[in-house]
């Protein structure tokens, strides 16, 4: 298939960046679109990840190239050096960090997007519509009211960000945005649990209120945030002459996917007159499973809810929400009422309020499609059965581990998330079984550090993830530890058409 690639000098009928023959181009995309189904439909036909040899990555370092190639030979490349050397989170058997693993549906909702290409930063189109449905599908879910208001961005980092900004803002006054935080004269402290995700303090950091004062709350055995000692640090910060201001929880914790008592710290927050944060990043959409519910009791009573999509709702990457319970509050935070972005009574300019009021981004895509058509097209209720599999399945994991008298359960398993340990071995040792299972390409897991010890963590929160894939990788860990390698000793490279160790399961 070719391009026009012409000179300056060419006519002006003849710029245009569309196909020369369009039914090629239909014949080559619907080829491209069939090869990603297959590719999704035989993952388990190839290891769970492999690194990129120094071949294809030297294909990544040339100039850029100033005429166009036939687009099947830039499809060939696509599916020689690109598609076989991504993360991996779409097989079951990876486990490492919390990745959502997509879904067919999901796909297909990005492809039509991208061919919309729909700025929705504002005006008056249906994309914004869309959101707004969204939005109040999620403040239903989660309990909160119907006028909630709520905004798409990247992921639950940015999401925090913003909710972190609100707060400061309803803390201080809005005049914040124009004075500063020294006009404030006051030195502003907040308040979090010490397994709460980074991003909470890099957050404070990008508001400029510093994360020197955010408070770190010690937490009990189970990874949850210690309330009696979070109304005494609130109070030894009052007698300083601070002005406590937020309040966040973790509906699910990095480390270990533990939950706050969201309900207590609400109340500590309403006694207290904080701004309730919630940190929702992946636990957050275990309110869509009746059973896991009750675990997030106290959520509803936030002022603001942070949480992924393309984590346990599996929509593609990036798909974050933030939901404001005062939707003034959130406007006036983000609102800038530039010429050029001017409303009219109507037109494609009509309408109040606009995504670009709730956020920094003014060019913004259509993220909200890809979360519509996969709550449209599977449905809640499937989707919480199966955020409730992936916590059965990790229960299995925990189970099978218990019975081996080689390793060590080291934290509660409270969601989706087991962390443990090769029992007398070293944080090393802990390493070299993680790298040996990632560059074998027969499973994923990831390492954290929980009292100082490094874990091996296995989350597990793809769909695709059975009970046998998870006997599989007991299997596979036995097999590393009785080896007992260590950094550096990895053993030999997987043919994933031939290997035993990859494959459907029998």
């Amino acid at each position: 298939m070719t391009f026009r690639h012409e000179h300056p000098a060419m006519s002006d009928d003849a710029r245009t960046l569309d196909p020369e023959d369009w039914p090629q181009f239909r014949r080559l995309a619907h080829r491209a679109l069939d090869e990603m189904i297959d590719h999704l439909r035989t993952l388990e036909d190839r290891p769970v990840w492999q690194p990129a040899p120094e071949t294809v990555r030297a294909r990544f370092d040339r100039s850029l190239p100033r005429s166009g190639r036939d687009l099947s030979d830039v499809l060939g490349d696509f599916s020689s050096h690109i598609k076989p050397y991504v993360t991996g989170n779409t097989h079951p058997l990876f486990m490492g960090w919390v990745h959502g693993a997509g879904t067919p549906v999901g796909m297909l909702a990005e492809m039509l997007a991208a061919g919309l290409n729909a700025n929705c930063g504002g005006r008056n189109h249906i994309g914004l519509d869309v959101e707004r449905q969204m939005v109040r599908w999620f403040a239903e879910a989660f309990g909160l009211p119907s006028e909630t208001s709520g905004v798409f961005v990247t992921g639950t980092s940015m999401a925090n960000f913003l909710g972190v900004l609100v707060a400061r803002d309803a803390a201080l006054g809005h005049g914040v945005r124009r004075d500063g935080l020294r006009a404030a004269r006051v030195q502003l402290t907040a308040y979090t649990s010490a397994q709460a995700h980074g991003c909470v303090a890099q957050a404070l950091e990008l508001a400029g209120i510093g994360s020197g004062n955010l408070r770190l709350v010690p937490v009990d055995q189970s990874g949850a945030m210690r309330v009696d000692q979070l109304e005494p640090a609130i109070a030894a910060d009052r007698h300083q002459g601070h002005m406590p201001f937020l309040l966040v929880g973790s509906a699910g914790t990095v480390n270990t996917g533990a939950i706050d008592c969201l309900g207590r710290l609400a109340d500590v927050a309403a006694a207290e007159g904080l701004w309730f944060h919630v940190d929702g990043a992946f636990g957050a959409l275990a309110a869509l499973s009746s059973s896991l519910r009750p675990l997030l009791a106290g959520m509803e009573r936030a002022h603001s809810i942070a949480f992924d999509l393309h984590k346990w709702a599996h929509v593609p990457y990036d798909a974050g929400v933030l939901l404001v319970r005062d939707a003034e509050a959130h406007r006036r935070t983000f609102a800038n009422p530039a010429a050029y972005l001017q409303r009219t009574p109507r037109g494609l300019a009509a309408g109040q309020v606009w995504p670009c009021d709730l956020g920094p981004d003014l060019s913004r895509g259509f993220r909200a499609l890809k979360a519509w058509f996969t709550f449209e097209a599977l449905g809640a209720d499937r989707i919480g059965a199966s955020i409730e599999h992936c916590c059965k399945v990790a229960r299995h994991l925990e189970a099978r581990l218990r019975a081996l008298p080689q390793f060590e359960v080291v934290a509660p398993v409270a969601l989706n998330i087991v962390c443990f340990r090769l029992r007398g071995e070293s944080d090393e040792a802990q390493a070299a079984i993680v790298m040996d299972l990632q560059e074998r390409g027969v499973a994923a897991p990831s390492l954290t550090t929980l009292d100082g010890r490094t874990v091996i963590r296995a989350a597990i929160v793809n769909h695709r993830t059975t009970a046998a894939h998870i006997d599989r990788f007991v299997t596979y860990l036995v097999a590393s530890s009785r080896a007992k390698r260590r950094p550096g000793a990895g053993g030999p490279p997987i043919d994933a058409t031939s290997s035993p160790w990859i494959g459907a399961i029998g």
